[in-house]
């Protein structure tokens, strides 16, 4: 049951977003007027990262606080070790998802 309120939630989420995003831009006048899929586009992408930082921060923030608290035991370590690795993994990932969108952004004169 708890799957079926997150999968509702995270379709809510995903299309309001872009309601929450044209609200940003005064909303739209007219149909479609001064709006074009690429600024919608970098729009999402935009609060996306935002949202990313936020939740990199927390997330090495989350690992500094294993790293503090394992008092040296070796378990505790490693899984404090593991989530700073994957913690910089997601920053690589997304820091080259970003890099992928501005290249096409560039390429296509956006």
């Amino acid at each position: 049951m708890k799957n079926r309120v997150k999968l509702f939630l995270l379709i809510i989420c995903a299309v309001f977003v872009p309601v929450l995003v044209l609200a940003q831009y005064g909303g739209m006048q007219g149909a479609g007027a001064g709006l074009s899929i690429t600024s919608l586009g970098m729009a999402i992408v935009n609060v996306i990262w935002v949202a990313f930082t936020v939740l990199a921060v927390i997330c090495f923030v989350v690992a500094g606080i294993l790293f503090l608290t394992a008092f040296g035991e070796a378990e505790k370590i490693t899984k404090a070790r593991s989530a700073f690795i994957w913690g910089v993994v997601g920053v690589v990932v997304a820091i080259l998802a970003f890099s992928i969108v501005s290249l096409v952004r560039n390429a296509i004169g956006a």
